[in-house]
């Protein structure tokens, strides 16, 4: 069962981020970063009835003050990834997250990997340098020129940075209260915490972005409905398999999220290049797998 949740969890996250994509044609970052919260609010406050409330102790309260704005920063620049670069060139750099918890782990505690872990980290390294292995033509070090040149890849390189930190501090939070409880409470909170962000940056057009914002016209919105039920359905299906087994292993799986994501690129989007994005993709699960398990 935890594989089945973990590979839920991958599935609606990269539906979340096509969705969201699509509805970036039209809308701005942040508007669209608040909305994956706060249209998943609802559908996870659903599960209010099955949550064990914990006592709030002061670890958890100021875990959660130093998370709320390492993750705005993470999703307003993982949005913006989306935005502007294709899915399939900018999803599969949250693998580099693992790498980066390897690097702290070294700087902070003096800890290396062992083989495996520098395995993995060739491994992903790797696959990115085969996610533009079409330029190669162009000289060997092209493919690496090639992620420079798109800035949605270097904006996602930055939030797996900020997630090798998040997940750290995330994983506090849970031992401190209970996985349910935190996955509706921290939603709920970054739903609030981005408002005045949204607000602000949407203000210059105001009376457009009212009009918008009506509770009406907010109800009409399908499209943010879907972004906000595929949210909440990863995020319970996130913290159902870490429940059932060990993070290494769940998040494992969930990094399937990056193949998923490139499959709706070229879907969705008519992205190009597919076939070596697929292959530079599994090469970079495979890495992943070696640093969190082995």
């Amino acid at each position: 069962m935890w594989f089945i949740f973990s590979l839920l969890s991958a599935f609606f996250l990269a539906l979340t981020d096509a969705f969201s994509k699509k509805a970036l044609i039209t809308e701005n970052t942040p508007f669209i970063a608040w909305v994956r919260y706060t249209y998943a609010v609802p559908f996870l406050l659903l599960t209010v009835p099955f949550i064990e409330f914990p006592k709030i102790d002061s670890t958890f309260i100021l875990t959660c003050i130093l998370l709320v704005p390492l993750e705005i920063t993470a999703i307003l620049l993982y949005v913006e990834a989306i935005k502007i670069s294709p899915l399939s060139m900018t999803l599969p750099f949250l693998s580099f997250t693992p790498v980066f918890l390897i690097m702290t782990s070294y700087l902070i505690l003096g800890e290396l990997p062992d083989k495996s872990g520098f395995a993995g980290i060739l491994l992903v390294a790797s696959g990115a340098y085969l996610l533009n292995i079409h330029t190669i033509r162009y000289g060997i070090l092209e493919p690496l020129r090639a992620i420079r040149r798109e800035r949605g890849s270097l904006l996602m390189i930055v939030v797996a940075f900020i997630f090798s930190i998040t997940s750290n501090l995330g994983k506090i939070a849970i031992q401190h209260t209970n996985p349910l409880f935190f996955s509706v409470f921290y939603i709920t909170l970054l739903s609030i915490a981005l408002l005045p962000i949204m607000l602000f940056k949407n203000y210059r057009r105001q009376s457009e972005f009212n009009n918008r914002i009506k509770l009406s016209n907010l109800f009409k919105g399908k499209n943010f409905f879907i972004i906000g039920i595929c949210y909440a359905i990863m995020v319970i299906s996130h913290f159902k398999a870490v429940i059932l087994i060990e993070v290494p292993y769940m998040i494992s799986v969930k990094r399937t999220s990056l193949l998923f994501g490139i499959i709706f690129g070229a879907i969705f989007f008519k992205e190009t290049n597919i076939k070596e994005k697929l292959i530079g993709g599994i090469i970079m699960i495979t890495g992943l797998v070696l640093i969190s398990v082995f």
